[in-house]
């Protein structure tokens, strides 16, 4: 014997018909036995599901435009002031109105307000000399601007030498022009020919005129025999302040891995023979040489500024083991004081290879490049804290092979600093 089956039709409000869904089964004894089916119960949502739910609503409903039309303009600008580069940068794409918020006066302002936040890195590869790649350590990732601008400068090859309040200022690899650019905006300014026709190899220390590149910048370019000009973003032109005074010793060993740093208006080069720093005071023009002597066994050696502090990066070999290690500065004394090593756990890695360094960033949050033939790592050092941290390879954004840095230096991110 069959028995007749009728199924709940889901796509109607049977239910409410009172209609339900008999199965008819076939008991043992051969008498039918009719089952009701209970309607099973909707299933549990889960707490994400639940939160992203009464967050769309609410969205939704704070998205009233009689509600926003109606914010304060000062206010939305300290907002945008304060978030992420990376996030401003998406933001520029929103409307016309949100893309020329960020040449205006008064968000150049909101934004001097907010505290600087770690440096980004500018960064040349060995693989692809005629563009750039920018790390930013807060999301910890690789940035690959194209900036039409740079690109045409390229023809030639441009390495990134200093960095002032935004800006990076790069040199020709045949040391006869300098470019200044925003990597971020794409603000760019090729300087004028230098007056003093040095094909050498020439130090570069870069500054603010104020608190902002609104103030105008300055350029130093130093050779070796005692050479310099000063070039002012104001004026748009090169002069030469004078020549090295006789307490200076000539020519200069200059340190040519070891990039300028800035405190307070005056820049230091590192130099050898006799060992020690050089200043110059870009508001007087004033040159001073300190005698210092460095710590033994270092090779690879740069220098650094953390908060006004001068320090000290290099690689310290001793037999078969080699170790980063971090000094600062002792002012009343003028001796090396060492503060801080690479953790053992790392340096365990160097052991018996013949190690390379190279600092691409030296303001406060240090990038390191160590590398031999058997390896290449890429290295964060926060003065302040003392956090060691990994950086992720660099690769192109379709590819997959890891990027040698050659080169680079820190900047601070600003989306209002013009060239």
């Amino acid at each position: 014997m069959f028995g007749r089956w009728c199924f709940l039709d889901l796509d109607k409000d049977s239910v409410d018909d009172g209609c339900y869904n008999l199965i008819l089964s076939r008991g043992k004894s051969g008498s039918l036995k009719m089952v009701e089916a209970i309607k099973s119960p909707p299933a549990k949502k889960s707490r994400r599901e639940r939160n992203r739910e009464r967050m769309l609503s609410a969205t939704c409903s704070n998205m009233d435009e009689r509600i926003w039309k109606e914010f304060p303009e000062d206010l939305f600008e300290a907002v945008v002031a304060r978030l992420p580069v990376a996030t401003v940068l998406r933001f520029r794409s929103v409307c016309r109105k949100w893309n020329s918020l960020l040449a205006s006066h008064s968000f150049s302002q909101r934004c001097a307000e907010v505290p600087q936040a770690y440096p980004w890195f500018y960064t040349i590869t060995h693989e692809n000399v005629n563009s750039g790649a920018m790390y930013d350590p807060s999301s910890e990732k690789w940035h690959h601007p194209t900036i039409p601008s740079l690109s045409l400068a390229m023809k030639m090859i441009i390495l990134p030498v200093a960095s002032a309040g935004g800006l990076v200022c790069f040199l020709d690899i045949g040391h006869r022009n300098f470019y200044v650019c925003n990597p971020l905006t794409q603000s760019f300014r090729e300087l004028p020919a230098r007056s003093v026709r040095v094909w050498s190899r020439v130090a570069v220390g870069m500054t603010l005129n104020g608190n902002s590149t609104s103030g105008g910048y300055k350029i130093l370019w130093l050779g070796c025999n005692g050479d310099h000009e000063v070039y002012d973003s104001l004026s748009n032109s090169w002069t030469r302040p004078g020549s090295m005074p006789s307490s200076i010793k000539l020519p200069l060993v200059l340190n040519f891995r070891s990039q300028a740093v800035s405190v307070d208006g005056k820049l230091y080069f590192m130099r050898a023979n006799p060992d020690g720093v050089v200043s110059y005071d870009m508001s007087s023009g004033v040159w001073k040489q300190y005698a210092i002597p460095p710590p033994p066994h270092l090779t690879d050696h740069t220098l650094a500024e953390s908060g006004g502090r001068i320090m000290l990066v290099g690689l310290l070999t001793k037999n078969a083991a080699t170790c980063v290690c971090i000094w600062e500065l002792q002012k009343m004394t003028l001796l090396w004081k060492e503060v801080d090593r690479m953790p053992n756990i790392w340096c365990l890695e160097f052991y018996g290879k013949h190690v390379r360094m190279t600092c691409l960033g030296n303001k406060g949050l240090l990038m390191l490049s160590l590398r031999s033939r058997q390896m290449n790592r890429l290295v964060t050092y926060n003065v302040s804290s003392g956090d060691w941290q990994r950086v992720p390879g660099c690769m192109l954004p379709r590819g997959r092979k890891r990027q040698w840095i050659a080169c680079g230096t820190a900047f601070h991110p600003s989306l209002t600093a013009l060239a």
